[in-house]
């Protein structure tokens, strides 16, 4: 299915400003609709962890299902950071990302050469390793109890600064480099480059065979989804004012595989926000009637990999295809306006 619009060429898109928009009034409604308001900053933060995800499993078509390491590193990065060198926000988000990208240069220069179930067997194994160094390192990461005391730092932009400590603020935050990331990656996939990646999807053989160093954008593509997963793990810890080992496990990388994977992230540059909202909202109302949520969910990802595998987004795609097909006119508006 194409990815590539009227709008693949434009910085800001329509639906960028419109999904942009409606996080921006969530705080205004959560609330009267009976969620908790830091579920919205949860859902921005795992949004950015899924996107960046699925740069290797959407649109390199890369398994790396170890991939909750690098989030914990960045979550422990960013704690580690602020305890014991400097408390400021910006140097802490950049070790973060920093631990992350680093981490992930070393495990890409390891697998960059498998393929297939090979790579994502290695993806797993260096993941378990990253789990158990976290959990084994009391000393440092505080083993399995975690690093707490983890501030909420102010967001400081030399003219002005930004008090965190409170979710509104602290969700506003997130939500902006929510933007920032979705444009930056919007772009990124969209690029030459991005184009390579798809390339080397659909036929790595033959990507190499035309000039491409499929092993080198194998190799800088794992380290930049895993430095995002690190910027991301940063901001949960904040978030969270503490660092666990648990985000670091075999399960909790199953989450942001389910979540791409059921909101359509393989033919959708939209998937991926689509399945964080859905997991998460899922999560919260499913387990209010019941504990046993993830088995309703379970079903759920089970109904939709066997009937529809696109996801979310590959049945909404179906769906306006069949309704431009009925109404000529109306799908040529849409290829007018980039809709």
């Amino acid at each position: 299915m194409a990815r590539h619009g009227s709008d693949a060429t434009q910085l800001v898109t329509p639906a960028m400003l419109a999904v942009v928009g409606v996080l921006a009034s969530l705080p205004l409604w959560i609330g009267q609709v009976g969620l908790y308001p830091y579920i919205g900053i949860e859902i921005v933060i795992w949004a950015i962890y899924a996107l960046s995800f699925n740069l290797l499993l959407g649109y390199t078509g890369l398994p790396s299902f170890g991939h909750g390491a690098y989030f914990g590193i960045g979550a422990y990065a960013f704690g580690l950071f602020q305890q014991n060198v400097l408390p400021g926000l910006w140097p802490c988000l950049a070790a973060a990302a920093g631990a992350a990208a680093l981490a992930g240069l070393v495990v890409a220069a390891f697998i960059s050469h498998r393929r297939g179930i090979y790579y994502a067997f290695m993806t797993i194994a260096f993941g378990q390793v990253f789990w158990v160094v976290a959990i084994k390192s009391h000393a440092i990461t505080g083993g399995e109890d975690g690093l707490l005391r983890i501030q909420r730092a102010p967001a400081d932009f030399g003219i002005v600064s930004f008090d965190l400590r409170d979710n509104v603020s602290l969700y506003y935050f997130v939500l902006g480099v929510f933007a920032v990331v979705l444009v930056a990656l919007w772009r990124l996939v969209n690029s030459p480059y991005g184009r390579i990646l798809q390339a080397v999807k659909q036929n790595e053989t033959r990507a190499a065979f035309v000039g491409y160093n499929v092993w080198l954008y194998k190799f800088s593509v794992f380290a930049l989804s895993a430095a995002l997963s690190g910027l991301a793990g940063g901001l949960f810890a904040m978030a969270q004012t503490s660092a666990f080992p648990d985000v670091m496990s075999l399960h909790y990388s199953g989450y942001v595989v389910m979540m791409t994977l059921i909101g359509g992230g393989i033919v959708s540059f939209w998937g991926p926000v689509i399945g964080a909202a859905l997991f998460l909202l899922a999560r919260d109302a499913i387990g209010a009637v019941t504990t046993a949520w993830m088995l309703w969910f379970g079903l759920l990802f089970m109904l939709v990999v066997l009937f529809k595998p696109e996801g979310i987004a590959g049945w909404w795609q179906d769906l306006r295809r069949e309704g431009g097909a009925r109404r000529p006119g109306l799908a040529r508006l849409r290829m007018l306006f980039g809709g």
